[in-house]
């Protein structure tokens, strides 16, 4: 199982890069970021200098999406980035949640995301498309450069798209019974669009946190179950609270959600994440020392997850990418 690690672009970018590269020499195998360039840095203009300081990371945004870039933009992006650095950038999309909601907008619609990952992958890799009526196409891309395309994703429409479009799957959270149903579906659908669903490559992104205090580790990944309560609540408002289309494990929590503060996304000081319950953040997130992390993970493994990628936002992001690096990695198959 390949371990990677999620950052914010908080300023200053430097820490980013030296966290990134840090995490390298750990034995990560991808650099992810946030892309909510109003919340935080751009991250575009960060990549590079990973990459440059980097030889083996896969870099990219966990998650971009198509409505705050033009596609054709981020096509060029990551064929800019693979030209400079070789194959070395994934990029991650979804609706949109962050990056669209802080200026009042509403995320996009699942055939805008679907248009959007044909479009980004084929200009990125050299190929035509056709857009807005025109035949479009990048010149200068080389032969044998690749992008890699993976979605997120909760509902069932969602999954059915990454299922059909997506080369990997990201799951952002890590209870093992929710893994076990969204990799299901994601499969199902693949199988029946004609694809192998053995080629999706199939990411859990989550907190973790490595410590004995698990009271302490809970209050500061608490916020972990706000942010996918934003994703949950479309869904209720979508299927409705009681649907058989949703599991329960996934809506239920959110019934004492009043609202959610941006200024304070992704943090562990957002207070307007406190009705998620103690259950719901050990389900979703990674707790506890060394040895229960790799139990968790094992779990996930059996369940065909190929990547768990570590959200490090919390008062111990140093100190759990290093006892990942040094008491965990090294012990994965």
């Amino acid at each position: 199982m390949d371990v990677g690690l999620v950052l914010q672009t908080d300023p200053p970018a430097q820490t980013v890069v030296d966290l990134m590269v840090r995490a390298e020499e750990l034995g990560f195998s991808h650099g992810w970021t946030f892309d909510s360039h109003v919340l935080w840095q751009e991250p575009y203009v960060i990549y590079p200098r990973i990459l440059e300081r980097t030889s083996r990371m896969m870099v990219g945004p966990m998650v971009t999406n198509p409505a705050t870039r033009d596609w054709t933009v981020i096509a060029s992006l990551h064929a800019t980035l693979n030209e400079q650095f070789g194959n070395r950038t994934i990029c991650g999309i979804g609706r949109g949640d962050s990056a669209v909601r802080v200026q009042g907008r509403p995320p996009t619609t699942l055939a805008r995301l679907e248009e959007s990952i044909h479009v980004i992958r084929e200009l990125a890799e050299g190929r035509s498309v056709e857009l807005h009526g025109t035949t479009v196409q990048i010149p200068w891309v080389a032969d044998g450069t690749k992008l890699p395309v993976w979605m997120a994703g909760y509902g069932p429409k969602a999954l059915d798209l990454v299922g059909r479009a997506a080369d990997g799957f990201i799951l952002q959270l890590a209870d093992p019974y929710l893994v076990e149903w969204t990799v299901k579906t994601v499969r199902a659908a693949a199988e029946a669009a004609g694809r192998d669903p053995a080629t999706i490559t199939i990411c859990v992104a989550a907190p973790a946190y490595v410590g004995d205090d698990l009271g302490h580790a809970r209050d500061q990944c608490r916020w972990f179950g706000g942010m996918v309560g934003n994703h949950v609540a479309d869904l209720v408002t979508r299927y409705g609270e009681t649907s058989a289309a949703v599991p329960a494990a996934l809506t239920g929590y959110i019934k004492g959600r009043d609202g959610y503060d941006y200024s304070h996304h992704g943090r562990a000081d957002n207070r307007s994440t406190d009705f998620v319950p103690d259950e719901v953040v050990e389900r979703f997130c990674l707790l506890g020392p060394p040895s229960a992390q790799l139990e968790r993970l094992a779990e996930l493994r059996e369940l065909g997850v190929d990547q768990f990628a570590i959200y490090a936002m919390h008062d111990a992001r140093e100190a759990t990418i290093e006892a990942y690096g040094a008491a965990v990695i090294p012990a994965l198959p």
